[in-house]
C-alpha cells in the first residue's frame, strides 16, 4: 500500500504514464494510460488486442490484459516531457497469466532454477547501437568516423551517451563504462549487473531511452544487427554468473583448472549442445546472419575459450572469485530479450542436469582456411535464417523451454518473416541477373 501511494503521488508530477512491453520480435510497445486510474490498472489490468501484437494471439482469441509491475516503475525526464514508465506482464484473464508471455517464461525458468538447484543469477548485458543521421539519404548515414575508444571530438556520440547515462542515473540505474565502438557511428554502454528479470526489463528501458535521446539530438539510434557491409555488427553480449542462496559464486572453484569448476563447465556444455537449435532466438532476423563472418568479432563456431573474442562462449578475465562469469557472444539486440535470457539459462541448466561436457577450450581465432566448404556443418552456428529455423523446427528442447503455444507462435512468425525475404527481389539481384 505504501508503494502504491508513492507511485500515485509521483505520477502527479509526470506528463504521461506509459505501460511498456515487447512483441515476440522484440519491438517495444507502449500504452499511454490515465494516471488517475493506476490503482485499478495495477489491480485489474488493462485490456488490449493481442491479435494485433506479433505473437500474442489470434483474431478469434485476442483479448489480453496488461498488468504493470509496480517494481518496474521509473520516472524518465526527457527534454520535452517526463514519463512515468512501467513494464507489464501479459494475462489472458485476471489471475490467469498468459502462456505466450516472454516475460513470464523468463520468470518461470528463474523460479525453476531456484527450486531445483537453489541458484540465483547476475546478468550484465552489453548494449551496442549505432547513432545515424536521421534523413532520407540512405547512402550517407554515418555521424562520425570514430574508432574504438577514440576520444571526442572524433567521437560525436559522447554527448548523446552522457545524456542517456544521466537519465538512467536519475531513475536509479548506474553504468559501468561507455565508449565509442569499433565501427564508425557505433557506441556501447554497459550497466551494472543485476538479476536477470530486472536486466531484461532494464534492456527495454535502455532501448527506449536511447532511441528517444537520439531523436532529441536529431539522430536515429538503431539496434539493427548489421546495417553496413564490411564492418562489425551490433552485438548483445550477455554476461552471466550463478550464485547460491548465500551469495557465493558457484562458477568459481579454487581447485579447478583456471578456477572454472564443474558446474560452469556443464553450464557451458549445455549452451554448446543447444546453440544451433536456439540460434533463431539469439539471432532472430534475416539480417542477423549477415554478421556471422570471420574477423568481425561475431562467433562462427560453437565453441568456448578463455579471453578469446572469437569464441561463442568466452570466459573473461576475472580479478576475483565473485566476478567469475561466462559471456555469450552470439546474441544481437534485435531479438526479444526475455526469450534470449530465458533460453541462455535454460540451456545451461540442461547441461548441469545431464552432465554435458564442454570439451576443450578453443585457443585460437578463426581464419578463412578453417571454414568448411560444406553448406551444412554442425560445428558452426547457422549461416542463415533458414538454417536456424530448420534447426529450431526439430528442437524438442526449444519447444519444451518456451512451451507449445509460444513455440508455435514464434516459429510461425519467423517462418513468415523468412518467406518474405525469400520471395523478395532485391536490387542486388537485378544488378547481377537482369541482363543475363
Amino acid at each position: 500500500m505504501a508503494k502504491l501511494k508513492e507511485i500515485k503521488k509521483t505520477l502527479e508530477t509526470v506528463d504521461s504514464t506509459k505501460i511498456f512491453f515487447v512483441d515476440f520480435n522484440g519491438r517495444i510497445m507502449s500504452l499511454p494510460v490515465n494516471p488517475d486510474n493506476i490503482e485499478s490498472i495495477l489491480e485489474d489490468g488493462i485490456g488490449f488486442d493481442g491479435s494485433s501484437i506479433a505473437g500474442y494471439g489470434t483474431v478469434n482469441s485476442s483479448d489480453r490484459l496488461l498488468f504493470p509491475d509496480p517494481d518496474s516503475f521509473k520516472v524518465l525526464k526527457f527534454s520535452d516531457e517526463t514519463v512515468g514508465f512501467f513494464i507489464a506482464s501479459i494475462y489472458d484473464e485476471k489471475d490467469k497469466p498468459a502462456q505466450a508471455d516472454p516475460r513470464a517464461i523468463l520468470k518461470n525458468i528463474l523460479a525453476e532454477a531456484e527450486r531445483e538447484f537453489s541458484f540465483k543469477f547476475l546478468l550484465g548485458p552489453e548494449h551496442e547501437f549505432f547513432l545515424l543521421k536521421n534523413g532520407k539519404n540512405k547512402k550517407n548515414l554515418h555521424t562520425d568516423q570514430g574508432l574504438y575508444f577514440q576520444a571526442s571530438p572524433h567521437d560525436k556520440g559522447e554527448v548523446v551517451r552522457n545524456r542517456i547515462i544521466s537519465i538512467l542515473k536519475d531513475c536509479g540505474i548506474a553504468f559501468e563504462k561507455s565508449h565509442h565502438e569499433v565501427t564508425p557511428s557505433q557506441h556501447e554502454i554497459n550497466l551494472e549487473p543485476t538479476d536477470p528479470l530486472n536486466g531484461a526489463d532494464r534492456t527495454v528501458l535502455f532501448n527506449y531511452v536511447t532511441q528517444q535521446i537520439a531523436t532529441e539530438f536529431g539522430y536515429r539510434a538503431t539496434f539493427m544487427p548489421k546495417p553496413f557491409d564490411g564492418y562489425n555488427r551490433n552485438a548483445f553480449h550477455l554476461h552471466l554468473s550463478i550464485q547460491d542462496l548465500e551469495g557465493n559464486n558457484v562458477f568459481y572453484d579454487q581447485d579447478a583448472a583456471h578456477n572454472i569448476g564443474t558446474i560452469a563447465r556443464q553450464f557451458i556444455g549445455g549452451i554448446l549442445k543447444y546453440a544451433r537449435e536456439t540460434s533463431i532466438i539469439m539471432a532472430s532476423t534475416f539480417n542477423s546472419y549477415k554478421a556471422y563472418v570471420i574477423e568481425r568479432e561475431a562467433p562462427i563456431i560453437c565453441n568456448w575459450g578463455f579471453k578469446n573474442r572469437s569464441s561463442m562462449v568466452r570466459i573473461p578475465y576475472c580479478p576475483n572469485p565473485q566476478s567469475t562469469r561466462i559471456e555469450l557472444r552470439n546474441p544481437d539486440p534485435a531479438g526479444n530479450v526475455y526469450f534470449q535470457v530465458a533460453i541462455l539459462i535454460a540451456m545451461g541448466l540442461e547441461g548441469i542436469r545431464n552432465n554435458i561436457t564442454c570439451g576443450e577450450q578453443s585457443t585460437s581465432g578463426i581464419s578463412s582456411k578453417d571454414l568448411s566448404t560444406k553448406i551444412w556443418d554442425k560445428r558452426f552456428l547457422p549461416k542463415s535464417m533458414f538454417e536456424a529455423l530448420a534447426e529450431a523446427e526439430g528442437s524438442s528442447f526449444l519447444k519444451q523451454a518456451l512451451g507449445d503455444e509460444t513455440y508455435q507462435n514464434f516459429m510461425a512468425l519467423k517462418t513468415q518473416e523468412w518467406e518474405g525475404h525469400r520471395t523478395h527481389v532485391t536490387p542486388r539481384e537485378l544488378s547481377m541477373y537482369l541482363d543475363r
